[in-house]
């Protein structure tokens, strides 16, 4: 999987507990350093195609993550039936 986005991400220079909260508030500070960033799209994929449980990544939290991966293997099995 490509990783070149991981270099344009505004989170490059921050430590990476910025990204790792352990309360609802660190959440909501890692999102919006995510909201307009270049590699938002790369990073939620790379998160989703590795299966990462933990931190915000793509702007989107742990369980936002399930969420998406849930709804995509519903349209997955849907388009195979």
């Amino acid at each position: 999987m490509d990783t070149e986005w991981m270099a344009k991400g505004k989170c490059r220079d921050l430590p990476p507990e910025t990204f790792f909260p352990s309360d609802g508030v660190g959440v909501d500070v890692a999102r919006k350093i995510c909201v307009d960033c270049i590699a938002k799209e790369p990073c939620l994929e790379y998160a989703l195609g590795n299966h990462i449980d933990h931190g915000v990544w793509g702007g989107t939290s742990e369980r936002e993550r399930r969420r998406i991966a849930r709804a995509r293997r519903r349209i997955a099995i849907e388009v195979r039936s």
